[in-house]
Parts: structure tokens; C-alpha cells; sequence
């Protein structure tokens, strides 16, 4: 018997750059603005856009990753969970935050759309909690060598 499901899927756009932190142990907290927008006719068969505002945090590699390559206006799929907190402000009023905490990310659009170079692959965090800086595989071919093109069979195609 499941005790629950916590999943969250967003398709949106950056309001603004990746805001990222880290803890005293290294490990980065990066968080984005995200807005997604729906829409939907009113009784008069007008179109009404609405736009929600969510608040995504990405955890380690992820969240390095984030601060990276993404940038304000780039489009971003999330998958995560949804978080609620609360605080108790100096002034004794308490304070409610909703947060997305992202397990999956995936950048979307292209260079244009606010985008660095890096491939449109799922990126998930990686095993080990110990940052590190790796720059993501190149999606380009590799570079051809002073051979002709031609020199090569269909067979050698790999798609």
C-alpha cells in the first residue's frame, strides 16, 4: 500500500539568473524564480492568461549545474517535490514558504532562449555529495580527421 505520492512537474521560464549559496560543507543551494503560464476562455470566449510564480531549489551538482547554464528567461522542466516551511520572524510574525525541491532538471528551448551550450539531457544529481565541477559532455561530433568525408560506409552512421 503506498503511503503517499509528493511529485511536482513544471514546464516554465527563469524570472531572473540562478541565485546559488553553499553550505559550510560545500554544497550548493541554487535558487530559481520560475513562472508558468496557463490559459483559459471566460464565459465571453475571451482568452485569459494567468502566470503562477514558483520558488525551485536544486541541491548539490544539480544546483551547480542550474547556476551554469541556465539564465534569466530560459525555459526549464523541474520534477521534484513540493516543500512547506514556516519561521518566526525577529519582528514575532511567522512567515510561510512553498518551495519546489528539484530532483530532475532538464534545460529546454535553445542558446537564444537565455541558455548556455550544454545538450537538453535529464540532469540528475550525482551519487556522490562531494562537489565538483565537471563541464558537461559536448553534443557536438567529434572533430573529422584530415580524411575526406567520403571515406567512410552507411554502416558507419550511428543513427
Amino acid at each position: 500500500m503506498a503511503r503517499g505520492v509528493n511529485k511536482v512537474i513544471l514546464v516554465g521560464n527563469l524570472g531572473n539568473d540562478p541565485e546559488t549559496k553553499y553550505t559550510q560543507g560545500g554544497m550548493a543551494i541554487c535558487t530559481l524564480s520560475l513562472a508558468t503560464t496557463s490559459t483559459r476562455k471566460d464565459k465571453d470566449g475571451q482568452q485569459i492568461e494567468k502566470t503562477e510564480w514558483h520558488r525551485v531549489k536544486l541541491f548539490g551538482k544539480l544546483g551547480e549545474i542550474a547556476q551554469e547554464y541556465l539564465r534569466k528567461g530560459a525555459q526549464v522542466y523541474i520534477e521534484g517535490s513540493i516543500r512547506y516551511d514556516k519561521f518566526t520572524g525577529q519582528d514575532g510574525v511567522e512567515k510561510y514558504f512553498t518551495d519546489i525541491v528539484a530532483d530532475e532538471m532538464q534545460m529546454l528551448g535553445g542558446r537564444s532562449e537565455g541558455r548556455a551550450e550544454g545538450g537538453d539531457r535529464p540532469t540528475r544529481p550525482a551519487a556522490s555529495s562531494a562537489p565538483r565541477r565537471e563541464a558537461p559532455a559536448s553534443r557536438s561530433p567529434a572533430p573529422q580527421s584530415s580524411a575526406s568525408a567520403d571515406d567512410f560506409a552507411d554502416d558507419d552512421i550511428p543513427f
